[in-house]
């Protein structure tokens, strides 16, 4: 995973061009109609390395406008280049190289629709992921405390499993209190009922300080 940034930090101040242009400085002998070219693994852009390193985070969202993943800003360029996706939030400044200006993305949206998998299940659960869901947030007291741990709802000894449905976020006084015991017996009963959580969870980890930019998009989903 690469280091967390805000994407509209740490920019070289330029005047922005046309949303997704591609901009050669005049004389320049790319400026022939063609695209230019930008290396698979972003090393290079026309065999030079950009004067900028190319960090932070962008929202990536599918065809749908669905917010699917979170990359950093080397990929995202190599996507909009390729044609596979398109600029529809930039962050402040531009990218250079030695002889193209191009457009700093900071929400790319992909141009065919890939369908994501549904069975949220098979993804990992942290603890991490179950404290995001809920908020950071004790499901039996309704306090935002530090040192937030997890609760099986019904516990494993008593054939619990570890899965969403079954898995929230809880204090340690409630933990303790709770102990053994079911939802009925320890008369606790969660706040909201845990389910697998969506995408904006995992976008929330990925990139814990979330741009203004991001954020119509995260709500709508």
């Amino acid at each position: 995973m690469d280091t967390p940034a805000d994407p509209h930090v740490g920019l070289q101040s330029t005047r922005a061009p046309e949303p997704g242009r591609v901009v050669p400085p005049a004389g320049d002998p790319t400026s022939n109609g063609h695209r230019p070219s930008l290396a698979a693994n972003g090393q290079r852009l026309n065999g030079h390395r950009p004067h900028v390193a190319i960090g932070g985070r962008v929202l990536v969202l599918n065809a749908s406008y669905e917010p699917i993943n979170v990359c950093n800003v080397r990929r995202a360029t190599v996507l909009v280049l390729k044609e596979r996706a398109e600029i529809i939030e930039r962050g402040e400044g531009a990218l250079h190289s030695e002889r193209l200006v191009f457009d700093r993305p900071c929400v790319i949206r992909l141009i065919r629709y890939i369908r994501i998998p549904r069975d949220v299940h098979r993804r990992k659960i942290t603890r991490k992921a179950v404290l995001a869901r809920d908020a950071w947030t004790c499901q039996y007291c309704g306090h935002q405390a530090t040192g937030l741990t997890v609760d099986h709802v019904i516990p494993r000894s008593r054939g619990g499993e570890s899965v969403w449905e079954n898995i929230v976020a809880s204090c340690a006084p409630c933990n303790r209190k709770k102990g053994n015991l079911t939802p009925r017996e320890a008369r606790m009963h969660p706040r909201s009922h845990p389910r697998p959580p969506g995408p904006t969870v995992f976008i929330q980890l990925a990139s814990p300080r979330i741009p203004i930019a991001w954020e119509p998009y995260l709500v709508a989903a």
